[in-house]
């Protein structure tokens, strides 16, 4: 294979970028699902039930239509940026969150079957900010 510059490629193709996007941070992915969840402040979105009671695998499936991680996967920034579906596991590995964390955010027995769009953006940026000793503490004590 023979070595080209950048400049000769250009010249003979049209060479684009994998992606318009910059890849994003941790804080920056959190922070824009925050934002997408507060567009639109009354949205009436739904929790996840019992998300702390199931095993492993089935946590990971569970998923919930107008759910908050259906919000963040409606975003083609989000999908371009590798969210594969809205499932509890792929956001927990999507956003980098603990169970724990995500199971704050999206279980009903936090915030009851429905909730509204405002609400569950502060939870979320909760996430980046918060106490940290406590948040690392219930991450040692789940499951």
């Amino acid at each position: 294979m023979k070595h080209q510059t950048l400049d000769h490629l250009q010249a003979i193709a049209k060479v684009e970028p994998l992606s318009r996007y910059p890849i994003m941070s941790r804080q920056q992915r959190i922070e824009r699902w925050a934002e997408l969840l507060e567009k639109v402040p009354e949205r009436r979105l739904r929790a996840l039930t019992g998300t702390e009671h199931l095993k492993r695998e089935a946590r990971d499936a569970s998923r919930c239509e107008g759910s908050p991680i259906s919000v963040a996967f409606e975003d083609p920034i989000f999908r371009v940026q590798g969210l594969k579906d809205d499932s509890y596991g792929e956001a927990k590995r999507f956003f980098e969150l603990t169970d724990w964390q995500l199971h704050d955010i999206v279980c009903s027995c936090h915030v009851g079957t429905a909730f509204r769009g405002e609400w569950a953006a502060a939870r979320v940026r909760r996430t980046i900010g918060g106490n940290k000793l406590l948040n690392w503490l219930r991450g040692k004590m789940w499951h």
